[in-house]
């Protein structure tokens, strides 16, 4: 494979002095197809998150449900999802073939997670298919251990979409209360232009309920969000040094609702914020554009969380 990383990665893994370990675990853990144990792990799942990108560029994460074996892998260059998105998912309007795709897989209760970057192969009236370009694994830092099921029927149909400008009071209780998101990125191509390093990633978040800070001003919403020691690899903030937006989705676990969040993002690297939260080596300022809140979206049954044990010294946006 050629060098997966992108200059914004490479930048990012300078500074924070992982270029070494990122070449090592690069080399060893990220290629062009499953190995079979991702294949199997995919098979088990009930649950995926998709990240895609919509016009200008806007990243948005995305989650697709269904029984254990909705996901499937004929071959280690292909994973095939059986299930379509809502018809006001931002997913929805992108899905063709050629497109850029993120994948995570994610298992909460056994904190396991993979993830698979690739474009789309083949669209049915069932679901789509998923070409490989990276697959690669990821640490279990900051993943609250919540088991999902599926239940079937529960959610036949999803209830209403609602789009808003600014934070409603329901979304800004769903962020406010939660201990864990997803962000989608992208680092896009030229026209033929496309490397392994190009494309579309979506990764997980993780903190003490209230990690993320809601800010009210004037003109606009804004989310800070602290950014933990991780991997090294900074697949996430590589994309946002290029491309500064990101798309979010929170879950709220008990109605099934879904919430997306389009955002402009700055990365926060000093200053008197980032030292008033214990363990963050970064912030991340995240400028509402847009939300969409859908309702009853998800046939799922969660049990309650268990916080992840790298959460117990890291702090608390009340402590400032």
């Amino acid at each position: 494979m050629r060098d997966p990383f992108h200059e914004g990665e490479r930048e990012l893994q300078a500074l924070a002095g992982s270029l070494e370990q990122s070449d090592v675990l690069g080399s060893r853990g990220m290629r062009e197809a499953m190995p079979d144990q991702q294949r199997e792990f995919f098979a088990r799942l009930p649950f995926v998150l998709v990240g895609s990108t919509g016009d200008g560029g806007q990243p948005h994460a995305s989650l697709l449900a269904g029984p254990p074996g909705f996901l499937s892998s004929p071959d280690p260059r292909h994973l095939v999802v059986a299930a379509r998105p809502h018809a006001a998912d931002p997913l929805a309007g992108v899905l063709r073939p050629g497109a850029a795709l993120g994948v995570l897989g994610i298992e909460p209760h056994t904190r396991r997670r993979n993830r698979l970057n690739g474009f789309v192969s083949e669209v049915t009236a069932a679901g789509f298919a998923i070409e490989a370009q990276q697959s690669f694994g990821n640490c279990p830092k900051y993943i609250q251990a919540r088991r999902a099921s599926w239940v079937t029927g529960a959610h036949e149909s999803a209830g209403a979409a609602r789009r808003m400008a600014r934070l409603d009071p329901v979304a800004t209780r769903m962020i406010a209360a939660a201990d864990t998101f997803y962000i989608a990125s992208a680092y896009p191509a030229e026209p033929g232009d496309a490397t392994p390093a190009h494309g579309v990633d979506v990764s997980h978040r993780g903190g003490k309920p209230g990690f993320v800070r809601i800010d009210r001003s004037a003109d606009a919403d804004v989310l800070t969000v602290p950014d933990f020691s991780g991997n090294g690899l900074f697949n996430t903030l590589g994309n946002l040094a290029l491309h500064p937006r990101a798309g979010l989705l929170f879950i709220d676990y008990e109605r099934g609702d879904l919430l997306h969040v389009a955002t402009d993002a700055q990365i926060i690297r000093d200053g008197r914020e980032l030292e008033s939260f214990a363990g963050a080596e970064r912030l991340l300022a995240l400028r509402v554009r847009e939300a969409l809140l859908v309702e009853r979206a998800l046939s799922l049954h969660w049990t309650e969380s268990e916080l992840s044990p790298f959460l117990l010294e890291t702090g608390a946006w009340s402590e400032r």
